[in-house]
C-alpha cells in the first residue's frame, strides 16, 4: 500500500479509523490488556507505521485515548503511553527506512511498552521496575508477533 499519494483528507480518515479500531480492541480485550502480563493486542497495530508512518502520532493518541478510557492509573500512565505509543511507532517505521527484516519489529513492540511503561508504574504500584519489565515484556510477544504478521499480510494483499 503506497500512502505516498494519501491527501490530507485520506490520511486524517484512516488515521480516525486506526484510532478507533485500537479502542474498540483495547475495549474488548480489556480484561487481559490491564493484567499483570497486559497482552495488549492492540499494540500489535503499531506495525502499521512501517507501511503508513502519518499513523505514528495517531498510533499514540490511540493509547492516550485507551488508557484515558480504560487504564485508571492516572496521568502518567495516560501521557506515559502517548509517549510509548508514539516511541514505539517510530522505532517500527526506523526498521522499515533501515530496509531491515520486518521480524525485526518484534523487537520495538516488546521492548518499547515492555521497558518504558515501568518507569512509571513501579512507583504508581510500588512494584520492583525488574519485575514489571519482564511481565510487560512476555506480556508483548504475541501483540508483536501478530504485528509482523499483520503487516506481511497487509503487504500481500494491498500490492
Amino acid at each position: 500500500m503506497s500512502t505516498k499519494n494519501f491527501s490530507s483528507t485520506k490520511k486524517i480518515v484512516f488515521s480516525g479509523l486506526v484510532i478507533a479500531i485500537y479502542t474498540v480492541i483495547m475495549y474488548f480485550t480489556q480484561g487481559f490488556s490491564f493484567g499483570q502480563y497486559q497482552i495488549r493486542l492492540a499494540t500489535s497495530m503499531y506495525s502499521l507505521s512501517a507501511m503508513a508512518p502519518f499513523l505514528i502520532i495517531p498510533l499514540g493518541i490511540a493509547n492516550l485515548i485507551s488508557n484515558t478510557i480504560m487504564g485508571g492509573m492516572g496521568i502518567y500512565d495516560i501521557v506515559g503511553g502517548c509517549l510509548v505509543g508514539i516511541i514505539t511507532s517510530s522505532i517500527v517505521y526506523a526498521i522499515k527506512k533501515l530496509k531491515m527484516n520486518d521480524w525485526f519489529i518484534v523487537i520495538p513492540i516488546i521492548l518499547g511498552p515492555g521497558l518504558l511503561v515501568p518507569i512509571w508504574l513501579s512507583f504508581t504500584l510500588n512494584i520492583p521496575y525488574t519485575v514489571l519489565a519482564v511481565s510487560l515484556c512476555i506480556g508483548q510477544i504475541i501483540p508483536a508477533i501478530l504485528g509482523v504478521i499483520l503487516l506481511k499480510q497487509l503487504k500481500t494483499k494491498l500490492k
